[in-house]
C-alpha cells in the first residue's frame, strides 16, 4: 500500500513539473538562455544538425525546416543537454525558478522568471558566437574566392581572393573542431581562439560597412532562399 501510494506521488511530481515548465517557458525563452541566437523573426540555426543557415523557427515550440524536429521546450532541452524529459523538466524549472506542487494538492504556481546565467550557459553562448562568426566568416571568404578569383593569368591578384586562400582551410579546420562530439575539443576552440574570433567579427564588420549595397543584396537574397 505505501509502495502504491509513493509511486503515485512520484507521478504526479513528474506531472506537475512538466504542466509548470510548459506553462511558464517558451522554447524562444529557453534557446536564448542556452546561448542559442534567435533572430527577430524566430529564426536560428538548428543545434541538432550541421546548420550554417537559419532553419529552424522557434515560439512556443521548435520545428527545424531542415531535420524536420517539432516538439516542445521539454524536448528542445533535452535534446541540447542530453537529458531525459523528467530531467530537462527539473532542469529548466530550476533554470527559470519555476515553482511546481511536489505533493499534488495546489495547481503549479509560476514565479518571476530569473534568469540565472550559469558557467554551463556561458560557456554555450560563447561557443554558439564562436560558431556564427566563423560561419559568417566562411560565407565571406567563398564569396572573395569565387569573386575576386583573377580572370586572366597576368591579372594582380585582389587582396580579399588572397585573404580567402589562406583563411578558409583554416576557418573550416576551427568549425570541424566546433562541431565535434567531443566537448574538449569544442572548449579548446572557444578558449584558445576567442580572441581571435572577436577579431574575425569585426573584420566582418568593417567590410559591411564598406560594402552595404553588396551585403544588403546578400541579406536579400538569402531571405528569398530561406522563404523558397
Amino acid at each position: 500500500m505505501e509502495t502504491g501510494c509513493l509511486l503515485h506521488c512520484l507521478e504526479v511530481e513528474e506531472t506537475n513539473v512538466f504542466e509548470a515548465v510548459k506553462q511558464s517557458v517558451t522554447t524562444r525563452q529557453a534557446a536564448l538562455v542556452y546561448g542559442i541566437s534567435v533572430g527577430r523573426n524566430g529564426m536560428a540555426c538548428c543545434p541538432f544538425h550541421d546548420d550554417k543557415h537559419p532553419s529552424m523557427k522557434v515560439d512556443r515550440r521548435f520545428h527545424c525546416f531542415a531535420c524536420q524536429a517539432d516538439e516542445d521546450v521539454i524536448d528542445f532541452t533535452s535534446r541540447l543537454f542530453g537529458l531525459s524529459s523528467k530531467e530537462a523538466a527539473l532542469k529548466l524549472a530550476e533554470d527559470f525558478s519555476i515553482s511546481f506542487d511536489r505533493k499534488g494538492h495546489d495547481p503549479p504556481q509560476k514565479r518571476v522568471i530569473k534568469r540565472k546565467i550559469s558557467e554551463e550557459m556561458r560557456y554555450r553562448q560563447a561557443e554558439q558566437k564562436c560558431f556564427r562568426v566563423l560561419c559568417d566568416y566562411l560565407r565571406l571568404l567563398e564569396r572573395w574566392k569565387e569573386e575576386y578569383a583573377p580572370k586572366q593569368p597576368e591579372d594582380d591578384w585582389n587582396p580579399l581572393f588572397v585573404e580567402a586562400l589562406h583563411r578558409q582551410p583554416y576557418i573550416e579546420y576551427l568549425l570541424d573542431l566546433l562541431l565535434s562530439d567531443s566537448i574538449e575539443e569544442r572548449a579548446f576552440v572557444v578558449a584558445e581562439y576567442g580572441k581571435e574570433v572577436r577579431k574575425i567579427e569585426q573584420r566582418i564588420s568593417e567590410f559591411i560597412a564598406s560594402h552595404p549595397a553588396g551585403c544588403d543584396e546578400r541579406s536579400r537574397s538569402h531571405s528569398a532562399g530561406t522563404e523558397r
